[in-house]
């Protein structure tokens, strides 16, 4: 009678008649998380063995910017050659805000303190940076340019508490997708330091004793499943969970929107944070989630405003792109509609089929062709060109530079209705971790031989309100290399 394995269900020890393998270091997953922490686990002795499901490695990271969120410690060196300072207390504040309020405080404190010196580690692995920097608010750089504006460091609130900084890190190649050369340089490091890599390859579940120490894994090789003993213990390095529907509903259903266009190879099904749970892992935030339908570039497209279906602004427009999403999603009936005049209309380039919902020689037009109450929008348009005109936003504190008033017609509004331009995004929540990678029960007490580190744990960015471009990839890198070097001293 064969035995049907999911991650979901661990496999007990007693119900392991032989092994097939053993190694010191399991991974799973070969994205950034896996490779930093395969690599540092060889380069401390161990022997590591990395299992991943697709045909090559890469993961949801090789599909990034290729963005690393770094600062602190008076900058780093593009930092300073930009002219930036950046202070390590400014760096943590950042960080805590845009934590949320369950921001991991330990987390942040080593990731503050250490994320130049880590900036010089990814170098060290040959991860190119060109070392300058690009004005102006990008997704990512289309040129080969280092250093961007790459979150919400200078909107409100976030300006009001810490000195703003560019500290997106991009990898040096031009167009998008710099995730790519970014993976292609740590897989060869990996495997040069020695590890084993196995794809093509699905980690069915956990084996563990009574006691649900992790002793190995359930692995699916050539259709069967093989028994592989890991000697010191096993990180998981699975990704999210945005392609799982049934996860999705019962956790953060607020994310279905953009699961229709996951930011993700296919494969973010979350089975790692799911064996995890099968062995007493807690989980949290696991409602979160980042989603975006961003509306810059080209830049000038944040003079607009953002309004709902009452008329109503309800967001600084030159905050994150996510940030700005997040807002849009929850608006009435999910509504939302970015006013433009004729000095400043432009299309997202992320998405220039954007639907013109309405059109008019005058805002009344506009509102009434959108089924705005009367009055309504003229009354939100014509506070904010008094704003504008000031130089000051009382109600939603945008900042004076990205200012101006909507008076040059034609008008228009385009749609970030859902049904018009659908969200795109990934999951943040995942299971509890130390920052040095143990995964954590529901009492706080490390499951025994259990690791894990990227989107299959709850790292860094755990608010979708909060959320940066490169703090995936940074935390990532970051918190898999700690998991790596915490495994191979067990």
């Amino acid at each position: 009678m064969s035995v049907s394995y999911s991650p979901s269900h661990v496999c007990r020890t007693s119900q392991v008649s032989r092994w097939d393998a053993e190694t010191d270091v399991v991974v799973v997953g070969f994205g950034i998380a896996g490779a930093c922490a395969a690599i540092e686990a060889s380069q401390a002795g161990a022997r590591v063995t990395i299992y991943e499901v697709a045909a090559a490695s890469g993961g949801s990271s090789a599909l990034s910017g290729g963005e690393f969120y770094l600062g602190g410690n008076g900058g780093t060196p593009v930092q300073n050659a930009a002219g930036f300072q950046d202070s390590t207390e400014d760096f943590r504040t950042y960080l805590r805000m845009a934590g949320g309020p369950g921001a991991d405080l330990a987390r942040i404190d080593l990731y503050a303190d250490h994320a130049v010196s880590h900036f010089q580690w990814l170098k060290d692995q040959g991860v190119p940076f060109k070392g300058t920097f690009l004005p102006g608010k990008w997704l990512e750089p289309m040129t080969d340019d280092t250093l961007i504006w790459s979150g919400s460091e200078a909107a409100w609130p976030f300006s009001a508490k810490a000195k703003p900084a560019p500290r997106g890190h991009a990898a040096q190649m031009e167009g998008m997708g710099a995730g790519k050369l970014i993976m292609e340089m740590l897989t060869e490091r990996a495997l040069g330091l020695g590890a084993e890599a196995h794809f093509s390859t699905r980690v069915l579940s956990l084996i563990a004793d009574e006691n649900n120490a992790v002793h190995g894994v359930v692995v699916r090789i050539d259709g069967e499943p093989r028994f592989v003993r890991a000697k010191k213990g096993v990180v998981l390095c699975a990704g999210g969970f945005i392609c799982n529907q049934d996860m999705l509903k019962r956790f953060a259903p607020a994310a279905l929107e953009a699961a229709e266009r996951p930011t993700t190879g296919g494969n973010d099904d979350g089975s790692g944070i799911r064996m995890g749970m099968s062995v007493g892992g807690a989980v949290t935030h696991m409602e979160q989630f980042f989603a975006t339908k961003p509306s810059f570039p080209p830049d000038n497209m944040v003079r607009g405003i953002f309004v709902n279906e009452r008329g109503q602004r309800f967001i600084n427009e030159d905050a994150y792109h996510g940030r700005v999403t997040q807002y849009i999603m929850r608006q009435p009936n999910g509504r939302a509609w970015l006013l433009m005049d004729n000095a400043i209309f432009a299309r997202p380039e992320f998405f220039p089929d954007v639907h013109i919902a309405a059109a008019g020689e005058t805002w009344a037009e506009v509102e009434q062709e959108l089924g705005i109450p009367a009055g309504e929008l003229q009354h939100t348009v014509d506070a904010y060109n008094r704003y504008a005109t000031a130089g000051q936003d009382p109600v939603q504190h945008k900042d004076a530079k990205w200012m101006q008033p909507l008076t040059e017609s034609p008008f228009a509004a385009l749609s970030f209705c859902a049904e018009d331009y659908p969200a795109t995004g990934f999951t943040l929540g995942g299971l509890v971790t130390q920052p040095s990678g143990e995964v954590l029960d529901a009492d706080g007490a490390p499951v025994a031989g259990l690791y894990a580190a990227g989107r299959t744990a709850c790292g860094l960015p755990r608010w979708g309100e909060g959320y940066s471009s490169g703090m995936s990839l940074g935390d990532s890198s970051f918190f898999g290399r700690q998991a790596g070097i915490s495994v191979a001293r067990r």
